[in-house]
């Protein structure tokens, strides 16, 4: 299964870096490109433990829908979302913080499958591991951009 690993670096504390990876309404602002929004489920504020969220986006040209749900949830540490729904074969995407003086480390781990056999592993070869890893560099450093500024605080209070 294709691993792609990213790690931010965040001036801001943990408590802050890991309520913004997990709000709703941030996702939708760090993914206008892809005009990402939340259709059904949790469509707005921090999301839980179990809850699911519905996403309706255009990636690579293609509108589509994709469930997710949290399967795991540590505060402030360590949160999952998996896809129950969409595209991929299956994905599983596991966010990690940890606390180092005045900066957190975010480390995002996004493991997925895609279908269609060999054709699916050749697309993830030339296409897809390279979009979803700008996808999610592009998402880490809105994070670190609005956690690291006082933008955080329309988002979170």
């Amino acid at each position: 299964m294709p691993t792609i690993t990213i790690i931010t670096e965040i001036k801001a504390p943990i408590q802050r870096c890991f309520n913004l990876s997990r709000s709703i309404d941030l996702h939708q602002l760090s993914t206008c490109q892809t005009k990402e929004k939340a259709i059904t489920g949790r469509t707005s504020g921090l999301i839980e433990l179990d809850e699911i969220v519905t996403w309706e986006a255009t990636h690579l040209g293609v509108r589509q829908k994709l469930t997710s749900k949290i399967t795991a949830f540590q505060y402030p540490f360590h949160f999952r979302d998996e896809q129950i729904k969409g595209a991929f074969r299956k994905f599983v995407h596991d966010h990690f913080f940890e606390q180092k003086a005045h900066t957190t480390i975010m480390k995002d781990v996004f493991y997925f499958e895609t279908p269609l056999g060999i054709f699916g592993k050749l697309f993830n070869c030339l296409v897809l591991r390279r979009y979803m890893e700008n996808f999610l560099k592009k998402r880490n450093d809105f994070v670190k951009d609005v956690a690291e500024g006082n933008d955080w605080k329309q988002i979170l209070e």
